[in-house]
């Protein structure tokens, strides 16, 4: 009964106003001939809701099931604003958010009255300090990239701007982001969309990502195209080649750039029809086992004038990434760079069982991807770049600590740039216009004062990296040791990075050339 109690409240007090305003207007007590509309408007609204057929709670309880809509459409800002801790909200709580916001700010970045995480949980992570710290240089923080294959190595920062297509992102946060790396020294990642114009406003060294829609090298069909590539990678911004074979947010699925956001602009650069949602295949038409990639690789090197060429991917299945390993020996091809992307990575628009539970997370993939390289003698020739959920110096110190030699931050930048996490950015609308097209949205992005706070953001966290260092006493980056670094794993039992991800691959050097029966050779 009490639907019906509910149903006929509703009508009734429709009823009830207006007959009061009717009676209110006629007997001269109100002068706004405006309060009519309103009621006669709530109920032919009413009278809908109850003859409608498509919703049920609609149906059921006209009016009060729209309260319901309303409410549920303003849950995350609510949680956000009002009911979320410091320490909650995913994928980032307010009390990380806020330390991107204070660095890009350039502003108080202290806290106060002690941590607020329980240290007696399982899943703290802390680091070991030494009774005498040292003086580490933030400058000093940077990685050459490019092995004796490669005839312009780059130095890079540790730091660096994770691929963020355009067309994903506003073309004023790609100047944006553009700006911070001119400003700071550090790489910008194209993602898989092509170089745009906003790419090389300002100069920014470029990491320009070849995915499986070969966007701004690609032919007529669609293919990869020799002459179009080597035409652009010949830019001086250009300084590495990354060759996209999946990424953390959805592995084994290609890209979608949905047709709000294909721009005749967008389609120019990335040489594709304009207006239709544009969608990259989950696997590369240029190659189709390891061996052709590496080939592949070989071959971007040679076309853009030896310039430094790797590939990126989230790791699936351990026998495929060992399988490059001893293909890479086979051959004597020496991938430049490797990126690992975390599954926890991602700021595009991707299914949720792709979000979820496909791919493996950063640090298992890390552990397996350094170990391998080490038993197969290839990590001399190899820097790792790690990518997923990586905003903090103590992010990056435990990416070095197990192995990586440089990351890149997608998420902390777009944060830098002043995303609010509003978990917008696959609808087109992102409040603040970082991830979006809209024009009336994406103006109110200030280059000039946003570069800053990109580089600005970058600064503060390459300096806090240097502290943390310091305070650990590792010289350099490749000092950082995972013993050095603690997880509780129960209430009652730690134990250290190198316990949980880094075992001896050393004792496994006898087994170079014996991959073992389920390697394809």
């Amino acid at each position: 009964m009490n639907h019906r109690i509910a149903r006929w409240a509703i009508y009734f007090l429709c009823l009830l106003l207006d007959v009061s305003v009717a009676a209110s207007l006629y007997r001269g007590y109100l002068s706004g001939w405006f309060l009519l509309p309103v009621a006669v408007g709530i109920t032919l609204l009413t009278l809908y809701d109850r003859l409608q057929g498509k919703h049920a709670l609609l149906r059921n309880y006209p009016l009060l099931g729209r309260l319901r809509y309303l409410l549920e459409q303003i849950r995350p800002e609510m949680r956000q604003y009002f009911f979320e801790s410091d320490t909650d909200g995913r994928p980032f709580s307010r009390r990380q958010r806020a330390v991107v916001y204070q660095r890009a700010k350039d502003v108080k970045q202290t806290v106060a009255f002690g941590a607020l995480d329980n240290m007696y949980e399982p899943g703290y992570e802390w680091a070991a300090h030494t009774a005498f710290p040292m003086k580490v240089k933030p400058e000093d923080l940077r990685v050459n990239i490019g092995n004796e294959q490669c005839d312009k190595p780059y130095d890079a920062s540790l730091l660096n701007v994770s691929a963020m297509s355009y067309g994903a992102l506003s073309k004023t946060a790609i100047a944006s982001l553009n700006g911070g790396a001119q400003l700071g020294g550090f790489a910008h990642n194209t993602g898989e969309g092509g170089i745009s114009p906003y790419h090389l406003q300002h100069g920014g060294h470029l990491i320009w990502q070849i995915g499986t829609g070969y966007f701004g090298c690609r032919d007529d069909k669609g293919n990869f195209s020799p002459d179009v590539f080597a035409a652009a990678a010949v830019e001086p911004a250009v300084k590495m080649i990354e060759l996209k074979l999946s990424q953390g947010a959805k592995p084994g699925k290609g890209g979608v750039l949905p047709a709000a956001k294909n721009t005749p602009e967008i389609a120019a650069i990335r040489k594709v029809k304009a207006g239709i949602s544009v969608l990259s295949p989950a696997a590369h038409t240029a190659f189709s086992n390891e061996y052709e990639m590496l080939s592949f690789l070989q071959q971007l090197r040679k076309l853009s004038g030896g310039k430094p060429v790797g590939f990126k991917l989230c790791v699936g299945r351990a026998d495929e990434f060992e399988r490059i390993c001893v293909a890479m020996v086979n051959t004597g091809i020496y991938p430049d760079f490797i990126t690992v992307d975390g599954a926890e990575g991602g700021t595009g628009a991707a299914p949720l069982e792709f979000t979820d539970s496909i791919g493996m997370p950063l640090y298992d993939a890390l552990a397996l991807v350094i170990g391998q390289l080490k038993h197969y003698r290839l990590k001399q020739h190899v820097r790792v770049m790690a990518s997923g959920k990586i905003i903090t110096g103590f992010d990056i110190m435990k990416v070095l600590a197990m192995g990586a030699d440089a990351c890149y931050s997608a998420r902390g930048m777009m944060l830098a740039l002043g995303c609010i996490q509003a978990l917008q950015c696959d609808s087109g609308s992102c409040p603040v216009g970082v991830a979006t097209q809209e024009p009336t949205l994406y103006q109110g992005v200030n280059v000039a004062d946003k570069r800053v706070r990109v580089a600005n953001y970058h600064r503060n966290t390459i300096a806090a990296l240097a502290e943390l260092m310091g305070a650990c006493g590792f010289a350099s980056a490749d000092k950082v040791n995972p013993a050095a670094l603690y997880r509780r794993v129960t209430r009652t039992d730690v134990r250290s990075y190198k316990e949980i991800y880094a075992p001896d691959y050393n004792s496994r050097a006898g087994a170079l050339l014996d991959p073992g029966p389920s390697i394809n050779n």
